[in-house]
């Protein structure tokens, strides 16, 4: 199984100008302020305090980039994308946001995917709908992670997945930061779609 041996902090960019070079494969994740992003990433790299979990959502205004090395020490950029949908913050300083997402995920040639993330308890709202839309009509590859499954009981969960997933056309994983489900099978795509199968060497 492919699993991100080691990651760490390259950079935090506020504009298009400020992004690192694009040297490196990309996977990129965005999600609603509250749906558990940074948890979530912090467990796909196996650390605790990589992605600044804030107890305000919407804290993260940048697009903040981790050089993560997989096993067969490949290397590829994981880029944490600002959250929306529940920040507390002006609408100029979301068109703001949106225009850097927006110009990142349409020009970044070394942009492999874009992992959207979705609270599994909540479903798809018009923001992730629209963002699946987008993310269509860019020709930009999209993988749908349902979050916070354990917090679903088991009876429900593969209903749940099951709606996303048709009412998208999307293929989607069920994950959860407190319990691991999901982890390898998000970190075995994220390499597929930068170029990494199996097999590679420990």
């Amino acid at each position: 199984m492919i699993r991100i041996l080691d990651a760490s902090f390259v950079g935090s960019a506020g504009s298009a100008e400020s992004l690192p070079e694009p040297s490196l494969p990309e996977v990129a994740f965005a999600g609603r302020s509250n749906v558990g992003k940074s948890s979530l990433l912090n467990a796909l790299c196996g650390r605790r305090a990589l992605f600044k979990v804030s107890q305000t959502p919407g804290r993260t205004r940048t697009i903040v980039h981790v050089e993560a090395r997989l096993s067969g020490d490949a290397r590829i950029f994981l880029v944490d994308l600002p959250g929306y949908g529940y920040a507390k913050v002006s609408k100029k300083e979301r068109r703001t946001w949106g225009r850097l997402v927006e110009g990142y995920i349409e020009e970044r040639g070394t942009l492999h995917m874009v992992v959207l993330l979705v609270d599994i308890r909540r479903g798809l709202e018009a923001e992730e709908l629209a963002l699946v839309e987008f993310l269509a009509a860019v020709g930009r590859p999209v993988l749908l992670a349902a979050t916070k499954i354990d917090k679903l009981v088991k009876s429900r969960r593969a209903s749940a997945l099951a709606a996303i997933a048709r009412e998208t056309g999307v293929d989607v994983i069920g994950t959860s930061a407190e319990t691991k489900d999901g982890i390898e099978e998000l970190a075995r795509r994220v390499a597929k779609a930068c170029g990494y199968g199996e097999p590679l060497h420990p």
